[in-house]
C-alpha cells in the first residue's frame, strides 16, 4: 500500500556555497569512512534481524532502531554527496534540525516475504544499480552545473531527489524496515508544489524532471552494457595472452 512507503523529507537550499560544492566529495571522506565502518555492523544486525523476523514477524526493537538510524544517516550523507543540500551532515544518528529526514512506516512483516526477501528485491535492486550508475556517470556534469550556477536547477533537483528517494526505499525494504515494495520512482504525480511546501512531500515532478530521470536510467543501462563489454574484452584478452604465453 502506498501509505506504507517510506518518505523522504527534503528541504533544498535556495543557493549553495560554491566553495563547499567545489570540495564536496573531499569534505565527505570522513562520512564515507564512518558509513563503511557502520556498514559492517549493519551486515550482522541485518542477519540477526532476518532470523528474528522469520520467527516473530518483526524486527527486534533494538535492531529496528539501529538499522533505521543508519538508513537516516546514510540518506543524509547521500543527499549531501548528490548536491541536494549544502549543510554538512552531522556525525549522529539523530539530526532533528537537519533539512533531510526520512519517515518510516513499520508494519508487521510477512514471514514468507522475509524468507524470500533476497529474491523479491532483485527487480528493485536492478533499478537501484542502474540509477546509481547513471547518476554517477553524470556526476561530474551535475557538479559543474551547481558549481557555476551556485544552485541546482529545479528539474535536475527533482531527478536527483527521485534517485535518492528510490534508493532509500530499496534499502529500507532490504533491511526489513518496511513491508512496502519500492515504487513510484517518477514521483507521486505531476505539477508544482505550493510555495513554501516541502519539495518532496508530496513529490510532484515536472516533465523536465522526469526526462532527466529517464536520462539517468538510459545512461546507467549504457554504462552497464559498456562495462560488460569491457570486462568480456579483458577476459578474452587474458585468455588469448595465456594461450600465447603458456
Amino acid at each position: 500500500m502506498n501509505e506504507l512507503l517510506p518518505e523522504l523529507d527534503l528541504v533544498p537550499p535556495p543557493r549553495q556555497r560554491r566553495l563547499t560544492v567545489l570540495l564536496r566529495w573531499l569534505l565527505l571522506i570522513p562520512q564515507f569512512i564512518a558509513l563503511a565502518v557502520l556498514g559492517v555492523a549493519v551486515f550482522f544486525v541485518a542477519i540477526i534481524g532476518w532470523f528474528a523476523a522469520l520467527v516473530t514477524g518483526r524486527l527486534p526493537g533494538w535492531a529496528y532502531y539501529f538499522l533505521a538510524s543508519y538508513l537516516a544517516y546514510a540518506t543524509r550523507v547521500r543527499a549531501s554527496e548528490s548536491l541536494l543540500i549544502d549543510r554538512y551532515p552531522p556525525f549522529s544518528f539523530e539530526a532533528p534540525g537537519y533539512p533531510v529526514q526520512i519517515e518510516l512506516r513499520p508494519a508487521e512483516l510477512n514471514r514468507l516475504a522475509v524468507l524470500a526477501r533476497i529474491i523479491l528485491v532483485i527487480p528493485a535492486a536492478i533499478v537501484y544499480a542502474v540509477l546509481t550508475a547513471g547518476w554517477q556517470t553524470c556526476a561530474f556534469f551535475i557538479w559543474l552545473i551547481v558549481l557555476i550556477m551556485g544552485r541546482m536547477p529545479e528539474p535536475l533537483f527533482e531527478a536527483t531527489a527521485a534517485v535518492a528517494r528510490y534508493l532509500m526505499r530499496v534499502e529500507s525494504y532490504w533491511l526489513m524496515l518496511t513491508t512496502a515494495y519500492p515504487k513510484r520512482l517518477f514521483g507521486d504525480g505531476t505539477g508544482q508544489a505550493s510555495p513554501g511546501a516541502n519539495a518532496t512531500k508530496p513529490f510532484l515532478m515536472t516533465t523536465a524532471g522526469r526526462v532527466i530521470l529517464i536520462v539517468f536510467l538510459v545512461v546507467g543501462v549504457a554504462s552497464a552494457i559498456t562495462s560488460g563489454f569491457g570486462n568480456r574484452h579483458d577476459n578474452n584478452y587474458s585468455t588469448s595472452a595465456q594461450r600465447i604465453n603458456p
